[in-house]
């Protein structure tokens, strides 16, 4: 969690003015109260000239609350069964996905406070390039803090803030399918199908264009993710290690500055910027408002699931995991593809027995004739036979094949995310050939210690990366993405869950996953990093943790391009000069 998110919790309209006086000038973005925040004019003018899109949304769990004016007891039933799903908070113009980032301040729920103090103030439903433009030009013009939202499942908490105007790109959702693509200002075709789309534009709503022309793209694993933000962050994928990053295959991009320029940046013009937004994170370089991305002809791939279990927390498991890893790389250099999304747990109960076990489920494209069925088991024999010779009777398999004409007929039915309406905080590491093979021990430790000590406790480990990834070359020459990801091979992710509305257990839960459950990984690959998209908002060393040796460059180009920090967000490229105060109010450092 950011700072104001560990701060006293503030609830009702006079808290929020009481607050005002606190720092006053332009060291601080203006808030409701203080001599800078815009009139009711300004409002009513922005909103004008908006052709009356300008919001001011009540929160969403306002309908369960007798004191507040949209109350409604008749729809509040069906919004308590809607609240933990991720769809309810990707169609709120003001409704975070994870409600920590807004202090739980109104959750659906009577029996708990309820207002508006997590939350932007205002909220642009942008429709069109004009509309973005001119909510970057009013925040810049008059101080006031700017989030960009486009479905707001950001598990860093970047969407949303208070005291602030959101810009909701949710409902430009424009798309075609290309035959080819030629960026505007150069000279060459490129003889690539491609899709052009409208930053609401989700993963469900493109994948499903994608497929109606037997093509494939590089998506994210749950329906509801918009597409801004994830490539922006770079954008790992299942045919990652056969495609690249999400990042990798952009072609081209338009985007609002936070001087209000619209440009557009591709490898023949605002070359700087196209490198930056590529990898660079979002709300940062500008707001997006179209991305052209490459895709691929769609290839059939056979899939199988694969479970191990041993004895629950035993030596066995423990070595018997680092053996499977260890041979990871080997495995990538065939071909496989592998999502184990809660796949390491050390202790639970499967069909009534206590076990330790490893759920995966690996994937093989048919991109030649010798990627087949039977070359996937063959393949996934090896670690699986070493296991039962290294530690006989000890362990037991289970691998169950299908065949699917497409990505798409996988992902269709299988495609999702964590609940929403949760208090949930992530963190991540990458690693690497040496990280998974050259030290068993320390790989051991490191899992170990990445795992909380409790029944059904799990680790994530994605193997998504590999040579598509390692060996891409984004248009351009380059782009902004972490380094770490050219070597790694593996993207692992714990998280932390917690009771909403109790401050001591989100700081407990925030220490685990920083100082023991993350660190351990960090010290096992100190030299690697982290995916942005998918980290810890308390990161250490964020700014080489997700961007590396490119940080230095990505902050100059975040100077050049934005001197007075209209756009701000933790953790994001050079925000060093401003910090969120124990009132939620952004202040210069």
């Amino acid at each position: 969690m950011g700072p104001y998110k560990s701060g006293p919790l503030c609830f009702g309209l006079v808290c929020v003015l009481g607050l005002t006086n606190v720092i006053s000038g332009h060291n601080c973005k203006a808030v409701p109260g203080s001599s800078d925040w815009p009139s009711t004019s300004k409002w009513a003018a922005l909103n004008h000239t908006l052709g009356g899109k300008l919001l001011q949304p009540a929160p969403l769990g306002a309908v369960c609350h007798p004191d507040q004016a949209t109350y409604n007891n008749a729809t509040c039933p069906g919004l308590q069964t809607a609240w933990f799903g991720l769809l309810l908070h990707a169609d709120s113009p003001n409704s975070a996905s994870f409600s920590n980032w807004e202090n739980d301040t109104c959750l659906p729920f009577p029996q708990v406070p309820c207002s508006g103090a997590g939350s932007p103030i205002y909220v642009i439903n942008a429709t069109s390039k004009e509309d973005v433009k001119s909510g970057v030009d009013f925040a810049g013009q008059n101080n006031v803090r700017l989030v960009v939202r486009g479905t707001g499942e950001d598990f860093l908490g970047r969407s949303s803030a208070p005291f602030s105007m959101s810009i909701w790109t949710h409902h430009m959702r424009a798309l075609s399918v290309l035959e080819k693509f030629k960026p505007q200002g150069c000279r060459t075709t490129i003889d690539s199908p491609a899709l052009t789309f409208a930053p609401g534009a989700d993963m469900g709503q493109l994948n499903e264009a994608a497929a109606s022309k037997n093509l494939y793209i590089l998506s994210a694993g749950g329906a509801s993710v918009g597409y801004a933000g994830y490539v922006t962050g770079g954008g790992h994928a299942a045919l990652s290690p056969l495609y690249g990053l999400a990042a990798d295959n952009v072609l081209e991009m338009e985007i609002v500055t936070p001087q209000g320029d619209i440009l557009t940046i591709n490898e023949c013009q605002n070359k700087d910027l196209f490198w930056a937004m590529r990898g660079g994170g979002g709300s940062t370089f500008g707001v997006i408002t179209s991305t052209t991305i490459r895709a691929f002809s769609s290839v059939p791939l056979v899939s199988a699931s694969v479970l191990l279990t041993t004895k629950p927390n035993s030596d066995d498991f423990w070595n018997g995991i680092v053996s499977f890893l260890g041979q990871w790389p080997s495995l990538s250099a065939q071909g496989l593809i592998g999502y184990a999304y809660s796949g390491l747990v050390p202790n639970t109960t499967i069909n009534g027995a206590n076990v330790g076990g490893f759920q995966a489920v690996f994937f093989l494209p048919i991109t030649s004739t010798s990627n087949t069925t039977e070359s996937l088991l063959a393949a996934l024999d090896v670690p699986i036979s070493s296991l039962k010779t290294q530690f006989p009777g000890s362990w037991s398999s289970q691998v169950n094949t299908k065949s699917y004409s497409s990505f798409y007929e996988w992902w269709l039915p299988n495609n999702g995310g964590p609940p929403g309406g949760i208090d949930l905080i992530l963190g991540s590491r990458l690693l690497d050939e040496k990280a998974l093979s050259f030290n068993g021990s320390a790989l051991k430790e490191a899992l170990q210690n990445a795992i909380p000590n409790r029944l059904d406790a799990s680790l994530s480990i994605y193997f998504i990366s590999g040579k598509g990834v390692h060996d891409a070359v984004p248009r351009g020459g380059s782009n902004s993405v972490n380094p770490a990801w050219r070597r790694a091979f593996v993207h692992i992710i714990q998280g932390e869950r917690y009771a909403a509305l109790d401050p001591e257990a989100a700081r407990a839960s925030q220490n685990m996953l920083t100082n023991t459950y993350v660190a351990a990984l960090r010290k096992l690959a100190p030299d690697m990093g982290s995916y942005i998209n998918e980290a810890d908002a308390n990161e250490p060393d964020y700014q080489h943790a997700f961007w590396g040796a490119n940080y230095e460059r990505l902050k100059g180009i975040k100077r050049g391009v934005d001197p007075d920090d209209v756009l701000w967000c933790h953790p994001c490229v050079g925000n060093e000069r401003w910090k969120v105060d124990e009132t939620g109010r952004l202040c210069r450092i």
